[in-house]
C-alpha cells in the first residue's frame, strides 16, 4: 500500500487509522507518519468536543472542517499542517513515526 493510500485511510474511521498505523510500522512513510499524527489530533479534539455539551455543535463543525482539510492534503500527497492546532498535533504525536 502506497503513502497516499495509507493516508487516506486514516482519515477514514479510527479502526482505519489503526490500521495505517500497522502499516506504517512495516513500512515508514513521512506522509503517512504525517497524516497519522494529524488525525489523531482530529479524533481527539471531536472527542473533548462530545464532552462539552454547550459547544457540541460548533467543536464539531470545526472538526468536520479540519478533518476535509486534512483529507484533501492527504489526497494531494502534500504535508498540508491543518489551521491553528497542526503544529501542536505534529509535536504532540511526534512519538508517532
Amino acid at each position: 500500500m502506497n503513502a497516499q493510500l495509507k493516508s487516506i485511510v486514516a482519515h477514514l474511521t479510527l479502526v482505519g487509522w489503526i490500521v495505517s498505523l500497522i502499516l506504517n510500522n512495516s513500512e515508514k512513510d513521512d506522509l503517512t507518519s504525517f497524516y497519522l499524527r494529524q488525525t489523531l489530533g482530529i479524533y481527539l479534539l471531536g472527542l473533548v468536543g462530545t464532552l462539552i455539551p454547550a459547544l457540541r455543535i460548533v467543536i464539531g463543525i470545526i472538526v468536520l472542517v479540519l478533518w476535509i482539510i486534512s483529507l484533501i492534503g492527504a489526497i494531494q500527497q502534500e504535508k498540508k499542517e491543518i489551521p491553528v492546532v497542526g503544529t501542536y498535533f505534529q509535536d504532540w504525536f511526534k512519538g508517532i513515526n
